[in-house]
């Protein structure tokens, strides 16, 4: 029998065990069911928008500006060129979301790989871990302007800056798990035994870390959210004539006074998502935590 036999990772044997358990603890919690419940409704309203705008986004209504919500027709009113502003509100969110993901997913892609090097790897700790300083000395939402600046103003742009400024902190959150991870019994028992580095890293180090990345994945969403709005707020993220929530808040704020709703909606609607990420994701980390209570 050899020492990978005797030594199996923690919990490997009872892993559906673990997952019942989680999922007991989240639904435990209030704050995250109610961000669960608030993220799905987002969602479908995003991936329905074709189906549940009454008006296409773009079309405008120039016999019906400013008409305030409840308005027959235009149940959160309109903007200032009478625009329906529910349905810019459904393709914005669907925008916003898109944003989000894309930008997680790129972080995920490369800062994953290089966070287990770091953290695996003592000769590429020191180079990985110079460069993640040197992008974090740079503040999230000023790297990203910078890049999208560079870039060119359009959705895919907006996604790549986003996604590259979150690098950084993808990388020490995967860096600092595998750390932890490679000290373990069961590892140092996969090298005794003559595993490779890749088998490791594949087999051991990352689906451990999992919990730790997804965690992270659930905040960084919110953060490329809120980023998305202020670059189309500043003219650098997505272009007329396709909305956005930033876009609609930059076109309401000289209307701030005489039609606050133009405003106060789409603001509404990036604050309502990014808290429900905000309190899912905590409720997440806490039911994934094993120190957690059953």
């Amino acid at each position: 029998m050899t020492a990978t036999e005797i030594v199996t990772p923690p919990g490997a044997g009872a892993e559906p065990a673990r997952r019942r358990a989680a999922l007991r603890r989240l639904r435990r919690s209030p704050l995250g069911v109610a961000g669960f419940a608030v993220l799905a409704v987002a969602v479908a309203a995003a991936v329905l928008a074709p189906v549940l705008a009454p008006y296409d986004p773009a079309q405008v209504h120039f016999e019906a500006p400013f008409q305030m919500p409840g308005t027959v027709g235009f149940p959160l009113g309109t903007d200032d060129l009478g625009r329906d502003v529910l349905s810019r509100i459904l393709y914005g969110l669907r925008a916003s979301l898109q944003v989000g993901v894309l930008a997680v997913a790129l972080a995920l892609a490369v800062g994953v790989p290089l966070g287990l090097a770091a953290g695996y790897f003592r000769t590429l700790d020191g180079l990985v871990s110079r460069a993640t300083d040197l992008m974090l000395a740079f503040p999230f939402l000023l790297l990203a302007v910078g890049l999208a600046a560079i870039r060119g103003p359009s959705l895919g742009n907006a996604a790549l800056a986003l996604g590259i400024s979150q690098i950084p902190q993808m990388i020490r959150v995967v860096r600092s798990e595998t750390l932890r991870l490679k000290n373990l019994d069961f590892v140092a028992a996969s090298v005794v035994d003559g595993a490779g580095d890749v088998w490791v890293l594949g087999r051991h180090i990352l689906p451990n870390a999992l919990s730790a990345v997804i965690v992270q994945a659930t905040v960084a969403i919110p953060q490329a959210i809120i980023g998305e709005s202020v670059l189309s707020f500043l003219g650098l993220g997505i272009q007329p004539p396709d909305p956005s929530l930033g876009m609609m808040l930059s076109a309401a704020q000289q209307y701030a006074t005489t039609a606050p709703w133009t405003a106060v909606v789409p603001g509404l609607a990036i604050m309502l998502v990014a808290l429900a990420f905000n309190l899912f994701g905590d409720a997440l980390r806490d039911a994934l935590d094993p120190r957690s209570s059953r």
